[in-house]
Formats: C-alpha cells, structure tokens, sequence
C-alpha cells in the first residue's frame, strides 16, 4: 500500500527543515578528515626532520665501541671498552650468519623497502584482532636496527592512553627511519650494521666479540650449528644464554635450523644432521682484561694512551678529546706475539722453580716477623705496618670504615675542613704516645705545619676520645672479618689454570699472596728501539702491579756504567790491572761530597788481594775495583752524566728530596733505584754502537675512521764513543764465558748480573746484536727474599729466565729472531787495547806483597759506611785522562 501523501509531506518538510544541520556535519567531516590528513603529513614530515639520525648517526650510532691495541702483525693483543664491540664489514660475516638471520628474523628481507606490509598485516590481524600471542612481531632487520638507534622506549608513568600514543609514534618512527635507512644503504650494509649493533650478554657487544667469547673464534669462521645459537639469542639474549641456559638454548637453536630448512638454506639431510648436535661450549671464555695477551702491557698503555689524548694535537675534528673506552681507537705496537709468546713461557717455566725453592727456603718461618743477625726493631715494624696498609686498602676495609667513623670523618670536615684519613689518626695516636712524631713528621717534610696545626687541634677537641673508640672498633672488627675463614680462589703454580679453590682467611690470603716472588721482563730490537715482549708479572689476575716500570735497586747491573765512564775518561784497557784491596774514599774528597770515610766491602766482608785484570772484576762484581775507578774519576758526576746520556734522567729527585742517582761513590755498587725499562734502555746503548735510541711501544693511533692522531717519532743521539762501546760489549761477552744456559746458545751474548742487599733484588742485563732484555725478579716487599746467596743472586734468579728466552727464539724459525747476528766492530783502530795477550803492563800496581786467600767473587751490594783496610792508589797504565772526554758526562745537578 503506498505511504501517504500527507506523510510524505511531513517527511519532506522535516527533511528540508534539517538539510543545513547535514550540511555542517559534512562540511565538518570534510575539515576533520582534512585536518587529519594534514596532521598525519605534518607528523610525518616532522618525525622525518627532526627525530631521524643523520646518515653520519645511522653509520656510527651512539654505541661505545672497543679501541683496540694491535701487535705488529695485526693481532689483538688486548682491548680498552665499556662494551667489547668491534665493528666488521659484511664480506666478513660467515655466510652461514647472513642464512641464518635472513630466515629467523626477515624472511622477505631482500624483497621489502624497510616494512614488510605482509608481516605488518598479520600482527594486526593474528595478533590484534584473534588475540593470537603467538603469530610472531612484524619487524623487520631493518626495522630493528632503526630500533636500536632509539633509547626512549620506557613507558613507566604513562596510562593507557599515553602508552598507546607514545607507541604510534615510536613505531611511526622506526618505520620511516627504516624506509630512510632502506635508501641509504645496501641489503648487506644493513645486516653489517644490525649485526654490529646488537648485544649477546656475557660482556659481548656485537657480532664479532659474540664469536669471540661464545666459540673462540671469528665472526667469518662461524660453522651452521654456531651461527644458528647466535642468531636464536637475538631474540632474548639473557634468556637463550647458552652458557647459562643450554638447554632452552639448544631448543631456540632448532628453531633457527628449522627455519633454515624451510627457507631453502639447508637440506633435509643438513637439518636432520645439525638438530642433534649438543651445544659445544667449551671454548666459552667471557672477555675481562686479564684475557689479554699481554695484560700487563696493555694496563701499562692505557696511560701511556691517556697522556696522548690529552695533547691538543690528538683531538677529534670538534676539538673534543677521544675516549680510549668509547671510540674505537686501533692502538698500533712494535710487540710481536711470537716473542711476548716465549717470554711468558720461559718466565712461567723459572718462576715456578724459584717460588719452589722459596717455599722450601721459608718453610716454618715467617717473613713478617724473621729476625737477621742486622735485623732492627723498626725493621719489624715497618713490614707490620705494611701487611695493615694492604689490609686497609682492600674493599671490606673500604666498606667498614664508613660504619665507624663516617660521621666523624664528616664532622671533622665541616668543622676543621679537614678530610679525615687513617693516616691521620694514626699519626694523632703515635703523638698522643710519644709526644714528638708530629714534630719529627714536619721536621722531615712529611707533613706542613697548617696539617701539625690541626691534627694537635683535634686531638684537644671533644671529638678525640670517640674517634680513637671508633678507631679502634674498627681494627678489631676488620680483623674478626679478616680472621674469618671463607671458600676462596688462590693463585697456584700447581697447575695449568694457575689457580686452585680453598678455604682461607682474607688475612692468610693476602700474606700467602705476598709471599709469591714477581718479575720485570722487557725485551727491544737495539737497532730500531721497538719493545718486541713486555712481561709485567706473574699473573695479571692475581697481581695487578707492573714491574716493567717499577723502580728497584739495581745492584752489581750498574757497574758497567762505572767502567764504561772510566774507559772513556781514561782511555784504559780491559786488560789494565788493580788489586783486589780495600779502597777508601775519604770525606770531602775531590768533587765527593760525602761527610765520612767510605770505604766499601766485598760481599764476603774480605779481599783476595788478587791481580785483577778490569774484566775479570766485572765478570767477578769485585767492589774493590769499582770503588778503586770511582775514586780515579774524583766525582759521581761523570758516571750520572753518562746515564742521562743513556736515557736515565739524572736530575730527578726521590720522595725524600734525594736525587734518584745519588750524588755519592756508593752509586758504583748500585746503590740506585732504576726501573727495568731505564736499564734496558741503557744496555740497549751497548749493543747499539753507543747511540742512544728512546724504546718505543706504540707506533701509531688511528680513530675508528683511519685518522692517524698520534705517530712514534725516533729519539736517538750519541751516548758512548764506538770504540769505548765495543769495549764494554767484548767485557759484557766475557762475563758470560762457560754461563750456564748461556755457553748453549747460538747468540752471540753478553751481559750482567745484579744483586742486592739481603737478597731482595735479582737482576740479570743481556745484550745480543738483536735483542737486549731486562730480567728482574723479586719480591713486592723487600723482606721476600732468600736468605742465601746461592738461591738469592741474579745468576740464579734471572739470567736463567733470558737464557731460556733466548733459546726460544732460536728455536722457533718462524718467530724471526737472527741470532747469526753479530756486534759489529767500528773501523780504524780501537786505540784501546781489548786483547789481553799483548797488553804490556808498564807500571805493575802498587799495594801490600802479603799473600791473600782468594774469595769467591759475586754480585752482592754491601752497606753503605762499611770502613775496613787501607785505600789503594794506582794510577793507572797506558793513556793519560781525556779530561775534556768527562765534561760530557756531567749529570744534571
């Protein structure tokens, strides 16, 4: 039946009557759809201007990279890092990693432009829409890789809304980014960069340092199996660990296989086969500094590095300084592998026959409280004090203190504005005792009278009787804590880890680990300076100190630069003789400015009185003779002025005010402190015609785009007259005549022993026309030491480590060692005489016609101030003084 007029009328008329209400609506869907339209493009075009990296960032993103330190055949001798990353190229990826992470985690990677709207549309239905958890993410690499470029994805804070906003716009974000991304740079760039970027845990940023660490080898040398763990712990790394979680691990590794074989990479038979291969994971090693190659050396570079850096010519382009943690600097040494190889070797090999005989030797005694015949209280004292400054400085001392006198100690600052130390109180308890120490301190220099001031002010002060509470509170409960025993690890020489499990007090610990002997080893090439092996110590994880660097006296070492002054002075044969007799040098005498007779002993306190011809002194470490060719030079002066000449600075002044190169006669027995880098240094002068050449490590530093900011410039200049050095090397050689490790060697070697009081240094100085190394070997506290001569002497302590060195090298033809090398002699004539034979002796030495038993000569330094015996004056035969040759030698004052 047809509707009505009059309905239609009505309907009509209501139609009209709303038309411009349909109207507005219209119009203000269009303006709203237009506006948003125009919003998106804004957004969009806002996202793409301002929140996007640059090109520059996209390449280098804001991730620390490792700076490397490269030994001189390319080889990764250590790293500085805040996250072990080390970036690397495609075309040194495993082609099984690509496979692998084309098929997990993008499969149509080569086909989309940065969104995979295939993937996208499944999450949005599967995920979304069907709640379906398991349908999987819909990034793609390289909308992971725009991923990690951003750090602003915390949504703590926010409501529902705000999250859901934030996180249109970060996925908007990383869309456009990727798309960016996808214009910019090739398929394989993009996987180079993702792959470099991510972290695996385990102290492994990236891909190259995950191979490292997971399977002991190179990103390019992945096999399937490796490749697919890698790639399956992208997707949680702390929870697909394989070292943590093997099992879930190996489960995620099937995944990876799995999609594999469904992508085309593998065969069914290759699945099949590579499923059910256990998780090998026993080359697994997380990187820490100790697993450098050469740690010592590498601590040691860091500063070395640091001080580089500072300069303002080895600065970034926008003047900032370079971070040796963050910016992936490439370190270039001299250092060759083969050679730090078998110094570490022949070092571990001797030290553990040394540590052997020094249990042996220490058996049912106690070094801390070990009394000598020469033994003071003081001497007792101070090795007590020592073991409580170890103690003090170790981390559960560090996390007490604050417990007991941290509100003193902040007190005593706002009060006095004075930081509380230790020290200090130790120092206000010793004058609440005695009365005197604070006076003494300022007396000596050890401390200003502002500090007197206020350590006495304290000390009247309320405050006083409760910091000596707290004070003394603390030593006991730290002690309880030290007394404790726990289970601990400890180094050992007893096997190959180096380490074993026990239970030990922190207390025992720490006086076991002492009592470990250390050693300096330096090795360098003579004709180009470069350091070629740095050994630094035993174990870098246990003993963090470097000797290399450290200053210890040297000993019977130093002689050679006694004779080698003397010879050129006085232009005296080797051959030139002088009895073995006491000789005095009297107070004041000549340039000396001692206030005392000093008239130095033989080790053995007597004298042979032995014809001695001047190399067999040397060979012998007779003192007499020294100290009979010190007086000739009237002055120390020559002797300190050629060691500046030779690379020791002469002028520089211990803690107590000393000059480091004391200005007395006693230097000629070695009563100096020298590191075993200075010493090398200067022997390496011997075997390098007399010039002295500066010893280099670091060849050059690069930034991680190539940029060299830093190159070794040679520092080289003449030291010795060749035909005074070609002298002392023929004394050098004949100081090793019938050696033992050395009468075996295919070398032409030669060198110096040294020891010092009691024993606690033994050195040994070997020179070859290749090579010069530097062998200490001693105990971080003096008091560990032996108790003998026999096992305490360099002969025995050090120069066996360099004989085996040495024969290392000789033996490994690929290590490139010439030991058919040869010193060359200089041309034209010597004018000094080196072959005994023919020497005529014109005038025979003066001195007593009584007989004297011969004494067994060694290289032991005696005490300074030892007066005995008559002083024997011989003037010696052959060419008169050069008195204009000394002037050369004048140390710095």
């Amino acid at each position: 039946m047809p509707e009505p007029q009059h309905l239609i009328s009505i309907k009509a008329a209501l139609q009209q009557k709303r038309m411009p209400m349909y109207r507005k609506i219209i119009r203000w869907v269009w303006r709203l759809s237009i506006l948003g339209i125009a919003a998106g493009i804004a957004l969009f075009l806002g996202i793409s201007f301002s929140a996007i990296p640059s090109f520059r960032e996209l390449e280098n993103p804001n991730s620390a990279l490792a700076s490397e330190v490269l030994a001189n055949n390319g080889e990764v001798l250590g790293r500085y890092f805040i996250e072990n990353r080390v970036p690397v190229t495609y075309e040194e990826l495993s082609p099984n990693l690509v496979k692998a992470l084309i098929a997990t985690e993008d499969e149509r990677f080569r086909d989309h432009s940065g969104v995979d709207a295939t993937a996208v549309a499944r999450v949005l239905v599967r995920t979304i829409f069907l709640r379906d958890q398991s349908a999987g993410g819909g990034s793609t690499i390289t909308q992971q890789l725009a991923k990690n470029l951003y750090s602003d994805r915390n949504f703590s804070g926010m409501n529902k809304v705000e999250r859901t906003l934030a996180l249109i716009y970060q996925k908007l974000r990383e869309w456009i980014t990727a798309i960016k991304i996808e214009k910019s740079y090739t398929k394989e760039e993009i996987i180079a960069m993702y792959l470099n970027q991510v972290e695996f845990v385990n102290n492994a940023y990236g891909i190259r340092a995950a191979a490292e660490v997971y399977f002991g080898t190179t990103q390019d040398k992945l096999k399937t199996e490796e490749a697919a763990t890698l790639v399956g712990m992208l997707q949680n790394p702390s929870r697909y660990n394989p070292n943590t979680y093997p099992e879930r691990c190996i489960r995620r590794r099937m995944v990876v296989l799995y999609q594999m074989w469904r992508n085309g990479y593998l065969t069914e038979t290759q699945y099949d086969s590579l499923k059910v291969l256990p998780l090998d994971m026993s080359r697994f090693k997380k990187v820490t500094f100790s697993d450098d190659t050469a740690p010592y050396l590498c601590a040691e570079l860091k500063k070395d590095v640091d001080e580089i850096l500072d300069s303002p010519n080895a600065r970034k382009s926008n003047g900032a300084k370079y971070d040796i943690d963050r910016d992936g600097l490439r370190i270039y040494t001299t250092i060759d592998p083969a050679f730090q190889r078998h110094a570490e070797a022949a070092m571990m090999e001797h030290m553990q026959v040394n540590q052997k005989r020094f249990f042996q030797v220490w058996r049912n005694r106690d070094p801390w409280t070990y009394r000598s015949r020469d033994t003071k209280p003081e001497e007792i004292e101070l090795r007590k004090n020592e073991l409580w400054r170890q103690i003090r400085a170790g981390d559960r001392y560090q996390l007490l203190w604050p417990k007991y006198l941290g509100v003193l100690s902040d007190r005593i600052q706002e009060t006095y504005e004075f930081e509380l130390r230790d020290a200090d109180i130790q120092r206000m308890m010793a004058e609440e005792k005695d009365g005197k120490t604070i006076s003494e301190f300022v007396a000596k220099g050890w401390t200003t009278p502002e500090m007197a001031a206020a350590y006495r002010e304290i000390m009247r002060s309320r405050d006083w009787p409760e910091i000596k509470r707290q004070w003394n509170a603390l030593q006991k409960d730290v002690m309880a804590q030290f007394q404790a025993k726990v289970p601990m690890t400890v180094f050992t020489w007893e096997n190959s880890r180096h380490e074993k499990d026990t239970v030990m007090s922190p207390y025992d610990s720490l006086r076991y680990h002492r009592m470990f002997l250390q050693t300096g080893m330096l090795a360098v090439d003579p004709t180009t300076s470069e350091v070629k092996a740095w050994v630094g110590g035993i174990n870098f994880k246990h003993f963090k100190f470097d000797h290399v660097r450290t200053m210890r006296q040297v000993g019977s070492t130093f002689k050679p630069f006694v004779y080698a002054t003397a010879i050129a002075q006085q232009s005296i044969s080797p051959c030139f003789q002088v009895y073995d007799l006491a000789v005095t040098i009297p107070a004041h005498y000549q340039n000396f400015t001692t206030i005392a007779d000093w008239t130095p002993k033989n080790s053995t306190g007597t004298y042979s009185g032995q014809l001695l011809t001047l190399k067999q002194a040397l060979k012998g470490s007779v003192n007499s003779v020294s100290a009979y060719l010190m007086k000739q030079m009237g002055s120390p002066e020559p002797v300190r002025g050629l060691l500046n000449n030779m690379g020791v600075d002469s002028t520089i002044r211990r803690p107590d005010g000393q000059f480091r190169i004391p200005k007395q006669p006693s230097i000629c027995l070695g009563a100096a402190d020298l590191t075993v880098w200075e010493m090398t240094a200067a022997y390496a002068t011997f075997a390098n015609k007399g010039l002295y050449s500066r010893p280099f490590v670091i060849k050059k530093i690069e930034d991680r785009y190539g940029r060299v900011i830093y190159r070794s410039q040679p520092e080289e200049h003449p030291a010795l007259p060749a035909n005074v050095d070609y002298v002392m090397l023929e004394m050098l050689k004949y100081n090793l005549l019938g050696a033992p490790g050395i009468r075996d060697l295919k070398s032409e070697v030669g060198g110096k022993t040294g020891t010092t009081n009691d024993y606690s240094d033994g050195w040994f100085m070997g020179v070859t026309p290749r090579l010069v190394v530097g062998t200490w070997v001693g105990g971080d506290d003096r008091w560990i030491r032996f108790l003998s001569l026999t096992d305490g002497q360099g002969s025995r302590m050090a120069r066996p480590i360099f004989a085996d060195f040495l024969k290392r090298l000789e033996s490994d033809k690929s290590a490139g060692y010439d030991y058919n090398a040869r010193f060359e002699r200089p041309p034209g004539d010597l004018n000094i005489e080196i072959d005994c034979s023919k020497y005529l002796d014109e005038s025979l030495p003066a001195g007593d016609e009584e007989d004297f038993a011969p004494d067994i000569y060694n290289d032991q330094l005696p005490l300074d101030g030892d007066k005995s015996g008559p002083a024997t004056r011989v003037k010696p035969a052959g060419k008169k003084p050069d008195a204009g040759f000394g002037d050369e030698f004048e140390g710095g004052r």
